[in-house]
């Protein structure tokens, strides 16, 4: 868990790099209608939990900012016994106070008033410039005649990139959990079984260990389906000595996991099979060796380009030079998607890749990222061998940046053909 204390820094830093005499909102996440009068899940808007930890929506978190002193602000539901009774128990002014450990808590219905106040003799407004949120929208007319906005998303998200260590701990937790669903799977009789019941028993594991929301919808892809990059159907049949690529992760206490797995229906790998897993994983092994400080994400990507269209010049489902497949980019027929992505409390964290300049992040101690070379041939792809056709594998880790290389997270979870067979021989 995040301690008080941390948040209470976050709000700090925070507060440090904005202008004098400003005022900064950063709002709750919405409830999202799923039909009629239902409403999916709710979650908190990602920037507004790194800055609080607080899990209501309709609340808002607002720094008003003089030459030097800062008020930190929470706006929050107040307590409504009737209301309560249908929708849980909130928090409140009073306890949210003691709890946020803020300046004032002001309840959410006077949001718009004192927003008129505190914008009285300020010259900046910092928000969500995208935000379609009613609250963001009143905003933004309040604001109309400032002369300078800047998108508060994005001073946090820059934030975002740097992991502490409690973060590293719950995205660790998340991953622990995933190993055990991923290891689920893999012994787990598949043959005359669908994808949606390997994905129930992934998502039983998730529950039942404490991960109470996936980090995103799984994709349990057997066959020529994982060839569909982001497939969610999950509801073919499990052919017999096929490959299932399972992209699939948790998330525990808002902190996400986001690992991929190849594994074979009846727990062993044909030949042609083992040599287009053990390219992908060959690839992977060479990429996770270049992560460290200072290394750039673009040579990631290129040296795995590199990589890729070589194995797949060696197996004869590329043919010429090197060179010349690569300037007409050819292997991106097989291999569409980039490296890897940031994540966190966001399973695509929403973090930059260049700064305000344009000039690419550099990896740095403490970045997290998925590690993810894959390959994906149709099959009905007549200039591929035929024994390649029908196969999609992607391999995904993920990577903790360290002092002088990198930490594989996922390292635990069964990659290589020997521990998955084994696995799988159960």
């Amino acid at each position: 868990m995040i301690n008080r204390a941390e948040y209470v820094e976050r709000r700090n830093k925070l507060a440090k790099k904005l202008s004098k005499n400003s005022v900064s909102v950063v709002l709750s996440g919405e409830q999202k209608i799923r039909s009629n009068d239902t409403e999916y899940p709710y979650r908190q808007n990602s920037d507004f939990y790194y800055l609080t930890g607080f899990k209501e929506d309709k609340a808002a978190l607002v720094f008003v900012k003089k030459k030097k002193k800062v008020r930190v602000l929470l706006f929050v539901q107040k307590k409504d016994k009737k209301l309560e009774l249908w929708n849980g128990k909130r928090l409140g002014e009073i306890k949210a106070k003691k709890r946020i450990l803020v300046d004032e808590v002001f309840s959410s219905d006077l949001f718009e008033e004192k927003l008129k106040e505190f914008l009285k003799d300020k010259k900046k407004v910092y928000f969500d410039l995208d935000s379609e949120d009613a609250r963001a929208k009143s905003l933004k007319k309040l604001s109309k005649g400032f002369r300078t906005h800047e998108s508060i998303s994005a001073i946090v998200q820059r934030m975002r990139l740097i992991k502490s260590n409690s973060e590293i701990k719950l995205i660790q937790k998340a991953i622990d959990i995933t190993q055990e669903a991923h290891h689920k799977a893999m012994s787990f009789k598949k043959t005359g079984k669908k994808e949606y019941e390997l994905q129930a028993k992934i998502e039983y594991i998730f529950k039942s260990s404490g991960a109470y929301s996936d980090a995103y919808t799984s994709i349990v892809a057997c066959g020529n389906s994982a060839n569909t990059l982001h497939y969610v159907q999950n509801n073919k049949p499990l052919v017999e000595n096929a490959l299932i690529l399972i992209d699939a992760g948790c998330e525990y206490e808002y902190y996400a996991s986001d690992i991929t797995r190849t594994i074979p229906v009846t727990g062993r790998f044909s030949e042609a099979q083992k040599e287009l897993y053990n390219m992908v994983l060959d690839v992977q092994y060479e990429i996770l060796r270049m992560i460290k400080p200072h290394a750039k994400r673009s040579q990631l990507q290129k040296r795995s380009e590199e990589l890729l269209c070589e194995g797949m010049i060696r197996l004869g489902i590329l043919k010429g030079k090197l060179k010349k497949l690569i300037k007409k980019q050819e292997h991106k027929k097989y291999y569409p998607h980039g490296i890897g992505h940031w994540m966190g409390i966001d399973v695509h964290d929403q973090a930059p890749y260049k700064d305000k300049i344009g000039k690419e992040i550099a990896l740095k101690k403490g970045m997290v990222l998925t590690i993810e070379p894959g390959i994906y041939i149709d099959k009905n792809d007549k200039t591929v061998p035929k024994k390649y056709r029908g196969i999609g594998i992607r391999i995904e880790d993920d990577i903790l940046v360290t002092k002088n290389g990198c930490k594989n997270l996922s390292a635990k979870i069964a990659k290589t053909v020997r521990e998955i067979e084994a696995l799988g021989s159960r």
